[in-house]
């Protein structure tokens, strides 16, 4: 071959030229490989492209038989051209038909030749087909070769990625590219969305491929990566202010690759074959990510995320193109595809235009999934690879149900979740009916169903859901999007806005629960073995009394001349209330002696989630005025198994006999002393679960707005007296059964309680 950097640049100039001229896609895929093959001097260029079957087409070839091309096709791992495709890396053979893996396609007149050189046609680490040259000499192709080679194949990935091959292929759908694939992810809000992919940060589309002026390019790269860890290290030397998704242990792994020399020689490698800076780093991006997507070791398949970081934040440097899309041209229809993102960032969106959010980290607990069903968003978190799955405008379904994600669904799987959401559509329309239908059981006892809120978007749901009152207000929502740690007054308005909103309801706000995996951008970040067993809500809020007053004080400003219930979270003892009571009751003697209008009335309860206060319940029972159970963290609690960890969280059922036995201890120990008990966790959103606390004795729970009609539908059919005496008889049982969630479901279905 020639020099290593003047034969690429010709290819890349003549190849430029060829991409610029009026000619149909196959006349330009033909020219692509005659120039391929006069200047690597091979006998042999040819193109085959991976369609959506998983086949490989032969596209064009020079110098095996032309009437083999569109004709000549293999499976995916068959002969030396699907090895390729499979494996994602290039073949250099000396002695092609000696190889396990040659396969002879007679028609092609392809036995004359012994070397080979092949290499995939990637985009985005994605295999696309793949680019080949032969010769009859037995030879070894040199590096140089190889890279000039792999280099030429970026241009055939963006003619098919662009659709120019689509006027010749045999079907509109026909590449791989538009094979339709399913993703398997953990619900987070149920629904069913259907819309077009939306990139929350887009990739860059480098447009210019071939460089006009080498050492311009050089000078751009150069300057661009330098700019990039100037930034990083800035990042880094302010992790304590770190906003969501911006964790010092990323950043740092991700300052580690920006100043890896080889990844910087592969870079100025591929710039001085004549491609454009952005191109280069597409072109090293596109090797690395071919490589550890076919990793099983989860340490390499996070340093792909890492890999791809570094690129995308080197591509915004270069292109200076925003690293989040425009929140003003999404589509009508959006389904927001991201890799991890915080609650503030989905805020910024249009929600009259958003039908699907898909994460590829966000669990069923993480607070952006919060976010999601206060604003009834169908979401799917833990979808793995979904970013480099998508494109930018595929059209996605996401089932926010079962957790699958269709991306680039076929027809028929269209129409039927076209129905689906129709049906849902339906089924909404019949709960919305019920709302002001009382929330009574069969043999007649009330059940008070209350809605969990964080945000103003959240309110004019208790109005449209006919929900009794507010009863969980997570106050933590306002801090965590907060640029800074919100002044009293700031939270002062937000109260009245919400005691507002409500009219005469009335509301129970939680008191500042952050920690563990709440944390506030604007606080130092405590480094901790296990952060959920760790400093956090009232344990910070005791340990910093300022921030406990201040939000109880703006709490009671905002109550002035109405009844305000405060309950405080993560209480582990009977001690822990008593002062937080007390400092409770010190700023309502202030207000009053400086002449605000006071609440009417303040009540003051306490959340049952820490296991140690199953043994003070009628202690607790007796001094708070309410109780409120998190079963989220309850259940963490007592099997020692991280809700969000997805390992272990999933080995444990909420409808198990331990989590019943002690979920029915604290509803009899506030009967006891006549004290109203709600459950505010996930469980009493899901009708089946719920079915099983009202036969445990709970007559109040509190819920998503999503959740309140499938739960009023439940308790419209159901025989209380019948539900008691069937659960009883279940924890009788010394069986040892993990779970009781299939007998309450076949209970249910012989009833037909809907749940």
């Amino acid at each position: 071959m020639r020099s290593a950097l003047g034969g690429p640049r010709l290819l890349l100039r003549r190849l430029r030229e060829v991409m610029a001229e009026p000619v149909s896609a196959q006349a330009r895929l033909d020219k692509i490989v005659v120039l391929i093959a006069s200047n690597m001097v091979a006998e042999v260029c040819s193109v085959y492209v991976l369609r959506a079957d998983q086949g490989l087409e032969l596209y064009a070839t020079e110098g095996l038989n032309r009437e083999a091309v569109h004709l000549t096709t293999m499976h995916a791992g068959e002969g030396l051209v699907g090895l390729i495709a499979k494996n994602a890396e290039p073949l250099n053979l000396s002695e092609a038909q000696e190889h396990p893996s040659f396969s002879y396609k007679p028609e092609t007149g392809e036995e004359i030749y012994h070397s080979f050189l092949g290499v995939p046609i990637l985009r985005g680490g994605n295999t696309l087909g793949v680019l080949v040259v032969q010769n009859r000499v037995r030879r070894i192709y040199s590096e140089e070769e190889i890279e000039a080679l792999q280099t030429t194949a970026m241009l055939v990935a963006e003619m098919i990625a662009s659709g120019e091959l689509r006027s010749i292929a045999k079907t509109p759908e026909s590449f791989a590219l538009d094979r339709p694939v399913v993703v398997k992810g953990a619900p987070m809000c149920e629904g069913v969305g259907l819309g077009y992919a939306v990139l929350h940060e887009p990739r860059v589309v480098v447009k210019q491929l071939i460089a006009e002026d080498i050492a311009a390019e050089v000078q751009r790269l150069d300057a661009a990566i330098e700019a990039m860890r100037v930034s990083i290290d800035e990042l880094v030397a302010h992790g304590d202010r770190m906003g969501a998704g911006e964790h010092r242990e990323v950043l740092e792994a991700v300052r580690i690759f920006a100043n890896d020399r080889g990844w910087v020689r592969r870079l100025h490698e591929a710039v001085l074959s004549g491609l454009t800076a952005e191109a280069a780093v597409e072109r090293v991006q596109n090797d690395a990510r071919a490589k550890l997507q076919r990793q099983t070791d989860p340490y390499l398949r996070d340093r792909l995320h890492d890999l791809d970081d570094l690129a995308n934040r080197l591509l915004h440097q270069l292109t200076g193109q925003s690293y989040v899309a425009d929140r003003e041209s999404i589509p009508e229809n959006a389904i927001l595809i991201a890799r991890n993102m915080g609650p503030a960032a989905l805020l910024d969106y249009d929600r009259s235009r958003l039908r699907g959010l898909v994460l590829e980290e966000g669990g069923p607990a993480s607070h952006v999934g919060i976010v999601a069903r206060a604003l009834g968003v169908a979401t799917v978190g833990l979808a793995a690879n979904v970013t480099d799955l998508v494109e930018a405008g595929d059209a996605v379904i996401v089932d926010g149900v079962t957790g699958d994600v269709h991306i680039r669904p076929p027809p028929d799987v269209q129409t039927a979740y076209g129905e689906k959401a129709r049906l849902r559509a339906r089924r909404m329309e019949q709960y919305a009916k019920l709302r002001d239908v009382a929330a009574v059981t069969k043999d007649g006892v009330e059940i008070a169903l209350h809605m969990n809120a964080g945000l103003i978007v959240d309110v004019p749901h208790l109005h449209e859901t006919g929900a009794r009152s507010i009863g969980l207000f997570r106050t933590e929502l306002q801090f965590m999007l907060a640029p800074r740690f919100p002044r009293m007054n700031e939270q002062f308005l937000l109260y009245k806005a919400v005691f507002d909103a409500v009219q005469d309801r009335p509301v129970t706000f939680r008191t500042l629960d952050i920690g563990s995996d709440k944390i506030l951008p604007y606080m130092a970040t405590i480094d901790e073995e296990n952060p959920a067993l760790g400093w956090r809500a009232i344990r910070i809020g005791l340990d910093r009394p300022g921030l406990l007053r201040m939000q109880i004080r703006a709490m009671l400003k905002a109550a002035g001349g109405r009844d305000v219930r405060i309950m405080f979270p993560m209480i582990a003892n009977v001690a822990e209330f008593e002062a937080a009571k007390t400092i409770a009751h010190r700023e309502l003697a202030h207000l009053e002696r400086h002449g605000h209008r006071p609440p009417t009335n303040m009540q003051l309860g306490a959340m049952v989630e820490v296991p140690s206060l199953l043994w003070e319940l009628d202690a607790i029972a007796a001094r708070a005025d309410f109780l409120s159970v998190g079963s989220n963290d309850l259940v963490q609690y007592m099997y020692a198994a991280d809700r969000d960890n997805t390992r272990v969280s999933k080995r444990y059922d909420t409808l198990s006999t331990p989590v019943m036995r002690a979920l029915e201890r604290i509803a009899a120990a506030g009967k006891r002393a006549g004290k109203t008990v709600t459950l505010c966790g996930e469980m009493g959103g899901r009708p089946l679960e719920a079915l099983a606390l009202l036969a445990l004795g709970y007559r109040s729970l509190s819920m998503s707005p999503s959740s309140i009609g499938p739960v009023k539908a439940m308790i419209l059919a159901v025989n209380l007296e019948e539900a008691e005496v069937f659960l009883a008889s279940l924890l009788a049982k010394e069986d040892g059964a993990p779970s009781l969630r299939e007998n309450l479901r076949e209970f249910a279905a012989a009833r037909d309680i809907p749940v």
